[in-house]
């Protein structure tokens, strides 16, 4: 009886052990390349500012069990002669987010877009428009921008085509609802699989 007891103590004892490895390895970590666009040289008050959005998703992502490993480097988005973007910076084994002042005029067609997500030549990329861009504002409108686009990747709208119309509209309210239920309530088990998932290719994709 006494051994007996003496393991069931050994055993409640390791128990925190075991539970804080269970929980690190459902942590999905994600490599992530910030890129700050130079060409529009901006402020210490806007870098601040993209500072507080960034923050704010990279702390609602970590809530759910995705940590966004970020490192940052300074970079350009350039002109070609047919107005086609050239992005300066990038790295095809990280999740891209490229900071700017706005959405280079080919995409964004006046529409004042706060930010994009998009495959464009084998990176995967955000592109957040600091002009527009907001952290949270209305719950299942108006989720912080960087959060926003990150899900269209997580989750794997970049692989897919436009839908358009009212499908197109409908993704991106799916998208402002997952967001809204990261940002309030922490539930993000969706997004975690899919951030999961999204890690587990990019790292096979790059081994072939």
């Amino acid at each position: 009886m006494l051994r007996d007891a003496k393991i069931t103590r050994r055993a409640l004892l390791a128990m925190p052990l075991a539970v804080a490895a269970a929980a690190a390895d459902a942590v999905v970590t994600v490599p992530v390349r910030v890129v700050i666009d130079a060409r529009p040289k901006f402020t210490p008050e806007r870098l601040r500012y993209w500072q507080s959005i960034w923050d704010q998703a990279w702390g609602d992502f970590a809530s759910v069990g995705v940590r966004l490993e970020a490192t940052r480097v300074e970079g350009e988005i350039k002109r070609s002669p047919g107005d086609r973007p050239i992005f300066v910076g990038l790295d095809r084994a990280a999740l891209n987010v490229v900071v700017t002042d706005h959405v280079p005029m080919k995409w964004d067609q006046g529409r004042a877009l706060r930010g994009v997500a998009f495959r464009y030549g084998g990176y995967d990329t955000v592109l957040i428009a600091l002009n527009y861009a907001a952290r949270h504002q209305v719950p299942f409108f108006a989720v912080n921008t960087c959060e926003h686009e990150l899900l269209h990747v997580l989750l794997g709208d970049i692989f897919e085509k436009h839908p358009g119309g009212v499908k197109e509209q409908m993704r991106e309210y799916r998208i402002e609802w997952y967001g809204t239920r990261i940002w309030l309530f922490h539930a993000g088990a969706f997004v975690r699989e899919g951030a999961r998932k999204y890690a587990g290719d990019k790292k096979q994709n790059l081994h072939e």
